[in-house]
């Protein structure tokens, strides 16, 4: 089955190479992945695969059958959304979207997904149960995952699977993980309430950006001397909105972040902990505040025997050498999470760097690009995976 599967993929090897660059020179952003849904649900189509668009708003589900000798649905999702960056590589499929670029291969991963629907399309006789792709949007915004739950996405599928790309991993590699992935991703919102003043006599007012300041140096020397140093936690402010003139004092500043854990107990009492620090602060300087804190999404924990059969295609398909078992979680963040709260699954780090490039561009930069061969790795992975989850019986 691995010859055949490697045989029709390089077949189609050339047309997933145009599919990657179309979506690259066309980037959508979260929540707006019109075109892109188009696209990808004709792609289906064009393979004689039934799919539905406007699921989870933006969201594509594609669903091959099988030869019906087991009844159980197993799940592929891929996203296509991507990042507000603008785009430096040069490339001649450069994004034709002025401050829009795929920066986190979020068009990689849509190709990958169109191509391995593909190729498990022409093995439907000896392919004992079925397929479902879950083509999802707005992944960035850690939204798409919940908008496809709830248009049913994930009803009656029994694992899935899901990839990244990575770039400081080589193209024909891949990483694989037991138990935690990712971190967890939680939203703070801080606002400090000071009084307004002339600027030449702050003593006269109570200066809420220098109190911010304080605020944020506060937060994270505390995270060094507090917290557990085995369960990391990170904490950035992304944004700070506050002041309305050069010479007058602010009296309102806004703080906007992103709080990761790792552990599920140091991430219960991070609220807590967060608002104490920001009470002790507002309070030595007479300064009002309120913290907000939302939590997002969980950490992607990998289930242990979805991902043997994983590390065990790959194996075979690539060899041990070329597949890595990673020691470290990441303290990035995915929503695919969410759909393991359903159901088990895992995601696997595809290696999409430049073996005789100096520097491979991390995810989000605007110099970001991928070895291209890498597109094969994962179909054939995601193929051969998908067969010996059936075919194992597990």
């Amino acid at each position: 089955m691995l010859k055949r599967i490697k045989n029709i993929a390089a077949q189609i090897a050339p047309r997933l190479i145009e599919i990657r660059r179309h979506i690259h020179a066309y980037p959508e952003l979260s929540g707006q992945e019109y075109q892109t849904s188009t696209f990808v649900s004709g792609v289906l189509s064009s393979c004689g695969i039934y799919a539905v668009e406007g699921i989870g708003k933006t969201g594509v589900i594609g669903e091959i059958k099988g030869n019906g000798r087991d009844n159980r649905i197993l799940g592929i999702r891929t996203d296509m959304d991507a990042l507000p960056v603008q785009e430096c590589t040069g490339l001649e499929f450069s994004s034709r979207q002025t401050g829009t670029m795929h920066a986190c291969g979020h068009d990689v991963h849509t190709t990958i997904g169109l191509g391995t629907a593909m190729v498990l399309s022409q093995l439907l006789e000896d392919l004992p149960g079925k397929v479902r792709f879950l083509f999802q949007p707005a992944e960035e915004i850690a939204q798409g995952a919940n908008w496809m739950v709830k248009d049913g996405a994930m009803n009656n599928l029994n694992a899935i699977l899901s990839l990244h790309a990575m770039p400081s991993i080589p193209a024909g590699s891949i990483g694989v993980r037991y138990g935690v992935l990712t971190a967890a991703a939680d939203d703070l919102e801080i606002i400090i309430i000071g009084e307004s003043g002339h600027g030449a006599r702050p003593h006269e007012a109570i200066d809420a950006i220098w109190i911010a300041s304080q605020v944020i140096t506060n937060l994270q020397q505390a995270i060094s001397r507090t917290q557990n140093p085995l369960h990391p936690v990170v904490l950035s402010i992304g944004k700070i909105e506050g002041g309305k003139a050069p010479n007058l004092i602010a009296d309102h500043v806004k703080l906007l972040g992103t709080v990761r854990s790792i552990h599920p107990e140091t991430r219960a009492q991070l609220p807590n902990w967060i608002e104490q620090i920001v009470a002790n602060t507002c309070k030595s300087y007479g300064a009002k505040f309120h913290v907000n804190y939302r939590q997002g999404i969980p950490s992607v924990k990998n289930d242990y025997t979805i991902t043997q059969i994983l590390q065990s295609a790959a194996e075979e398909a690539w060899g041990i050498d070329l597949v890595q078992v990673l020691s470290e979680p990441s303290m990035g963040a995915e929503d695919f999470s969410i759909y393991l709260e359903h159901v088990p699954g895992s995601m696997f780090r595809l290696g999409v760097g430049f073996k005789d490039k100096r520097t491979n561009y991390p995810l989000h930069h605007p110099f970001f690009d991928i070895d291209e061969s890498a597109i094969m790795t994962g179909v054939i992975t995601f193929a051969y995976t998908a067969y010996k989850y059936f075919a194992d019986g597990i």
